[in-house]
C-alpha cells in the first residue's frame, strides 16, 4: 500500500486515522495497496492509472506502501536510482524519493516528492524485483494484443515503440508503448497490460494474452521481418530488460529467465517504415 501525507519530518509515521484513502493498482495480476490522507494524491493516482485501480479499504493487496510527501525543493527527479538490500528490505532510491520494502511482512514506506513520476519509478522497480523471482521481467517495449495473441516491439528509444502503437489497427489492444509486463506461467509466456505510458500519454489496456512472438523494431525503407540469431536474441532481450537491484542471485535469475525467453518464444527483426500496413506481417510471422 502507498501511504500518502502532507509534509512530515523525516522519519514520522502515518497513523491509521490520518491514512483516510486506499487505492490498489493492480499490474499483471499483482494488487499494491496505496493508503494516503492526500485526496489531491488520489485523484493524481485515478487518472494515472485508470482502468487499473480500485478503491476501498477492504480491497485485498500483496503488497501495501506507506507514502509520505516531502517538499519538492531541492529533488532531482534525473538521478540515477540505486537499488539495494538492507537487511530483509530493499532500499530504493533517487533523488525524488527514497523507498523501503519488505517482501517478507509485505510491506513498505515511500517519502517522496508530490508527483506522479515518483510513486511511477518505484511501482516499475517493485516489479522487476518480485517478477525476477517468478521468471517474469518488464522489458522495454511495446506490446499489444491481436487475434487473442500478444506481440512484443523491443527496442532502444527512437527504434518506433510508440510509433507502431499507433499505427495498430481498431481491433489491436495496445498494452503498452514503454514497458511490457512478461510473466512465466504453466502454459508459457504472457504479456499484461500496463498504465506505464511513453510518448503516447495514456495506460495501455487491461488485459492479457499469450505471448507469440517478439520482434525487434528497425525503421527503414520496407516492411520486412527476419530470423535473428539465438546469441542476438539473448543479448537484445537482456539489453531492454529493465533491472536495477545490487543483487548476484537475482542478476542471475534475470539472465536465465531472458535465456528461457528467447529458447521459448520466437524472436524476430522487424524493420519497417511508419505506414500501418507493417501490422498485416505480424500475425502472419510466426
Amino acid at each position: 500500500a502507498l501511504v500518502l501525507t502532507g509534509a512530515r519530518p523525516a522519519g514520522a509515521r502515518m497513523t491509521p486515522q490520518a491514512a483516510r484513502h486506499r487505492v490498489v493498482i493492480t499490474v499483471g495480476r499483482i494488487p499494491i495497496a496505496v493508503r494516503t490522507a492526500d485526496a489531491a494524491f488520489v485523484r493524481m493516482l485515478q487518472q494515472r492509472y485508470d482502468g487499473f485501480l480500485e478503491s476501498g479499504p477492504e480491497l485485498p493487496c500483496e503488497y501495501e506502501f506507506d507514502v509520505e510527501l516531502s517538499p519538492p525543493a531541492g529533488v532531482d527527479p534525473d538521478a540515477d536510482v540505486q537499488v539495494s538490500r538492507q537487511g530483509r528490505s530493499w532500499v530504493i532510491e533517487r533523488g525524488d524519493f527514497r523507498a523501503e520494502w519488505d517482501p517478507h511482512s509485505r510491506h513498505g514506506r515511500i517519502r517522496q516528492a508530490p508527483n506522479p513520476y515518483s510513486i511511477d519509478s518505484v511501482l516499475r522497480i517493485v516489479h522487476t524485483l518480485i517478477l525476477a523471482l517468478r521468471g517474469g521481467c518488464l522489458v522495454h517495449s511495446a506490446s499489444a494484443v491481436r487475434g487473442g495473441k500478444a506481440y512484443l516491439f523491443s527496442g532502444v528509444s527512437g527504434a518506433g515503440k510508440t510509433t507502431i502503437s499507433r499505427l495498430a489497427p481498431r481491433d489491436v489492444k495496445v498494452l503498452t508503448d514503454e514497458v511490457s509486463y512478461v510473466c512465466k506461467e504453466p502454459a508459457g509466456y504472457r504479456a499484461y497490460g500496463t498504465p506505464f505510458a511513453g510518448e503516447l500519454g495514456r495506460p495501455g489496456a487491461n488485459v492479457d494474452a499469450p505471448l507469440a512472438a517478439v520482434f525487434l523494431l528497425a525503421q527503414g525503407r520496407e516492411n520486412r521481418i527476419d530470423e535473428v540469431p539465438p546469441a542476438q536474441a539473448a543479448r537484445a532481450m537482456l539489453g531492454n530488460t529493465l533491472f536495477f537491484a545490487q543483487d548476484a542471485a537475482l542478476v542471475r535469475g534475470v539472465f536465465a529467465g531472458a535465456l528461457d525467453l528467447v529458447q521459448s518464444v520466437p524472436v524476430r527483426q522487424l524493420t519497417f517504415v511508419p505506414d500501418a500496413r507493417v501490422w498485416d506481417l505480424v500475425g502472419n510471422a510466426v
